[in-house]
């Protein structure tokens, strides 16, 4: 079960304080026992000297797994994938230097993604701080001001004496409100040093949040009581809260029509009868047309801060007519993008469960029928759309394989408990506009605030860690694959069986479509020769299988996933199909003109 934003209650289910540490303890061995406290199970490195005090550590910590990447980035993303999955906190440690700046993207996927991640980096020794030390990052390369503009904090260990304190803080930072990234600093001559015994358990450092604001619930339920037409569009803040049971209650007891983000895929089951799907970038036809329709006259927005990617380039027909209420725990997301009627600050699975009492108080009372008969409306209406922009591709036996196809086949063969993470690109597309969410599935990727190519590679290894009992599958493009496909060896080292299946068609095909579609179907810089993605994945000691038809798609991800191994499912697609791009290129040529609405 998806676990991320669960509320644990102080002290349970996390590792108490051991009856009979010594009095003092390094500084490395500090931080181990705060991370154990934390329920951290695993930290993602690539080891390098001046980070070998804390590796050492490491090695005598039976309780904390430690997984060696094959590059700095990768262990970043691998972090962010557990923290996604477990709804606890991830842990990566590099070294100095160019393992510091290596791990600056995952780093910062992480915080676009409101995702507890520790980054703990080396630092050269204190004595040779500006005298050209081999990797230093303190001085000419000041690494702790780098990751300051991607994290919530970012410092350096002034003191050894000061890491209590320190990694509270730190801590406090990452888990507490809108969750993020935060950034450690380690001088190696500091990581062996003696210090006290000074360690405090979870609830005695940082509160756990279950805020939400009585006024606001309550005019949010006039709004929404009043309404004839609303909607609700369901932000990645749901998933995070763990508030889908909470939405669907919602959605069932109003008789509410709900859409998701593209990033919130799978917080509402693409099933139920009340369903939009996706809206946004790949916008499904039912979300697109209901919600810009000009017939909405209240929306509901929930923990979405409205960016590009999830209103169509800010679609001022998006706006609703009556009333625009948003949920959200950071407040400075609400009215960001659209001018707010009903600000909602709080966390959102508390939240809801207020919204629900409070509405269901006021039909007892008698003070409010609810809605009758909306349902059904909506039912005959969707009827008479398409939920997909191509059904006919979705079963076409043409070669290449048609993109479509290849989901729909993903669609009838992944379990039904599956967790699918999507790259950045083509394959982000393909899968958020025809993949079906079950409710019972989970959907990770990181397309919208920062979307790295490369994250749909590393962060499942962390993702299967975390949940080692669901089937963890990645859909990647072939470029992604290109940048950080040599983790296919860790997740080979250390026994952790992802199935990858990547799109082949020899592109960088999102952007390559996007110029042809700007620029008179010129491109530039988006082809590469073809590789042999199977091969590479022998190569490197996992299961690896081409797939060139449709047929072949079920019985490949079966064999793999079977197979308890990492493997690659190589498939070769139609590079010329375009994606469902279009409301993205419309944003970029506003972007363009100078527009942003």
């Amino acid at each position: 079960m998806e676990a991320q934003g669960q509320i644990i209650a102080p002290g349970k289910a996390l590792a108490r304080v051991p009856e009979r540490l010594a009095e003092t303890l390094t500084v490395s061995e500090l931080i181990l026992e705060y991370l154990k406290a934390e329920g951290v199970g695993a930290v993602y490195t690539l080891p390098g000297g001046p980070l070998t005090p804390l590796l050492d550590a490491l090695y005598h910590e039976p309780a904390i797994r430690t997984i060696a990447a094959r590059h700095e980035a990768g262990a970043a993303l691998m972090a962010l994938g557990h923290a996604r999955v477990s709804g606890r906190l991830g842990v990566c440690c590099v070294t100095t230097g160019p393992g510091a700046t290596n791990a600056l993207t995952g780093v910062a996927a992480a915080q676009a993604d409101s995702l507890p991640v520790l980054a703990l980096t080396a630092q050269v020794a204190t004595v040779t701080f500006g005298r050209g030390s081999i990797q230093d990052s303190y001085d000419s390369l000041n690494i702790v001001e780098m990751f300051r503009s991607i994290t919530k904090m970012s410092v350096m260990l002034a003191h050894p004496r000061g890491l209590a304190h320190t990694l509270r803080q730190a801590l406090r930072a990452a888990l507490s409100g809108r969750r993020g990234a935060v950034h450690l600093n380690l001088p190696t001559d500091f990581m062996k040093q003696k210090v006290p015994l000074e360690l405090q358990l979870p609830h005695d450092y940082r509160p756990i949040s279950r805020t939400f604001d009585r006024e606001a619930v309550k005019l949010a339920a006039e709004r929404l009581l009043q309404a004839r037409h609303p909607a609700v569009l369901a932000g990645n803040g749901v998933n995070l809260a763990s508030a889908r049971k909470e939405l669907v209650e919602l959605a069932e007891l109003l008789e509410i029509p709900v859409a998701t983000t593209p990033k919130a895929k799978g917080a509402f089951p693409e099933s139920h009868a009340l369903a939009l799907r996706v809206f946004g970038t790949a916008s499904s036809p039912w979300a697109e047309e209901y919600l810009l329709s000009g017939k909405v006259d209240v929306l509901f927005v929930i923990g979405s801060s409205l960016h590009e990617s999830s209103t169509q380039g800010w679609e001022a027909r998006l706006m609703p007519s009556q009333a625009l209420i948003q949920l959200d725990i950071d407040p400075t997301m609400l009215g960001r993008n659209y001018p707010v009627t009903v600000p909602m600050v709080g966390d959102i699975k508390t939240t809801l469960r207020e919204l629900l009492f409070h509405l269901r108080r006021l039909a007892a009372a008698g003070e409010h029928p609810m809605p009758a008969g909306r349902a059904a409306e909506f039912a005959l209406w969707r009827k008479g759309v398409s939920p997909v922009l191509d059904e006919k591709a979705m079963i076409s036996d043409e070669a290449p394989l048609k993109p479509q196809r290849l989901m729909r086949e993903l669609s009838l063969a992944l379990p039904e408990n599956a967790i699918i993470f999507i790259d950045s690109g083509n394959n982000t597309l393909w899968a958020t506009h025809y993949l079906n969410a079950t409710g019972k599935n989970t959907f990770v990727h990181n397309w919208g605030d920062f979307g790295a190519m490369g994250f749909g590679v590393a962060a499942p290894i962390g993702g299967k860690v975390a949940a080692p009992d669901r089937p963890v599958v990645a859909i990647v493009g072939d470029g992604a694959f290109a940048m950080l496909g040599m983790e296919v060896s860790t997740a080979v080292t250390h026994g952790v069986p992802v199935v990858w299946i990547v799109l082949n068609d020899s592109k960088l095909n999102a952007v390559y479509h996007g110029q042809k579609l700007l620029y008179e179907g010129r491109t530039i810089g988006c082809d590469f020769a073809r590789m042999d993605a199977a091969m590479i994945a022998e190569g490197l000691g996992a299961l690896g299988r081409r797939v060139t038809k449709p047929e072949e798609v079920g019985p490949a991800l079966t064999e793999a996933l079977a197979s308890g191994r990492p493997a690659v499912l190589d498939v070769w697609i139609d590079a010329e199909e375009v994606p469902p791009i279009h409301s993205r290129i419309r944003s970029i040529q506003k972007f363009f003109a100078g527009m942003a609405s």
